[in-house]
């Protein structure tokens, strides 16, 4: 890579190359990116982001471009979110999320829509809220609180649909399912 990075997030996109963006680095968060190619080995530098950040989330949503949501800027935890688009290179801001969250997880649903669940916060520390992203949109919408604050766990789509929320900060051994069929 061009720049030493911290808790950056990782992106495979629908050509195969993988977006790395954000992160800390030495003294500062990040809002550069780069793309690795895996068919040549190499680091290719690429538009950066509108605000440094790392721990954040991210997700690829249906039309190809890449969501970035939330993390830990220089100035405190981010509620903002980003779209990076392969085709261009170029990053746009997109609405905020309505809780600041570092640490959180984000699930593509089949309706297209992010779920970005848990993470943390100075007010409260970790989060059981939980937003959906309308990428048609550009907004956030709450939707149900997961039953245990989780910060820094995981979030896997089911092939049913369903997303398995396990384990966060705790450290939790616990897990549970998000249905979007009830919200």
């Amino acid at each position: 890579m061009h720049d030493a990075r911290f808790s950056p997030t990782a992106t495979r996109l629908p050509n195969g190359k993988v977006l790395v963006a954000g992160g800390s680095g030495t003294g500062s968060n990040l809002a550069s990116a780069e793309l690795y190619d895996p068919r040549t080995g190499r680091w290719a530098l690429t538009g950066s982001m509108h605000d440094g950040r790392s721990a954040a989330t991210a997700a690829l949503l249906p039309n190809g471009k890449v969501l970035v949501a939330g993390g830990l800027g220089d100035t405190g935890i981010l509620a903002s979110a980003e779209l990076y688009n392969p085709r261009t290179g170029r990053w746009s801001v997109t609405g905020s999320m309505h809780d600041a969250r570092s640490h959180a997880v984000a699930s593509l649903l089949p309706t297209g829509k992010v779920l970005v669940a848990g993470g943390g916060n100075n007010d409260v520390g970790a989060l059981a809220s939980a937003e959906l992203y309308n990428p048609r949109t550009g907004t956030w919408h709450t939707t149900g609180s997961m039953h245990s604050a989780r910060s820094g766990g995981t979030a896997t789509l089911l092939l049913n649909g369903k997303v398995l929320a396990a384990g966060g900060s705790g450290p939790l051994s616990s897990a549970e399912l998000y249905n979007p069929a009830r919200f």
